[in-house]
């Protein structure tokens, strides 16, 4: 989602590790979009955005009951990737993914 090293050295001052930056800016609905790799932009909607940001804030819980397990990750994006599709060609599918929103409450704030 942002291209970036998860440690990068070269990157400014306060954006060496990638969660450390990423997650207060990830948990922000309307901060989002710093995060997101430029070299990817106007390739996903906002809220395509907003449902990879609230995946990727589940995978970095400190609780570990509270973490999603791999496979509910990638079922998450694929049915992502299936809705965006599906919106693309104009007609529906159906999927056994589980959708981001089912796995627990948004933490991103408004």
């Amino acid at each position: 989602m942002s291209g970036k090293r998860a440690l990068d050295d070269n990157r400014p001052s306060g954006e060496h590790n990638l969660v450390e930056w990423a997650k207060p800016l990830l948990i922000n609905k309307h901060k989002i979009s710093q995060v997101m790799d430029a070299r990817i932009e106007g390739q996903y909607s906002k809220r395509e955005a907003k449902r990879i940001a609230y995946l990727a804030i589940q995978c970095l819980s400190t609780e570990q009951k509270a973490r999603p397990n791999i496979e509910d990750v990638v079922r998450s994006l694929e049915h992502l990737q299936d809705s965006n599709h599906t919106q693309i060609n104009g007609h529906s599918s159906t999927t056994n993914s589980t959708p981001i929103s089912s796995l627990s409450p948004s933490p991103l704030r408004t």
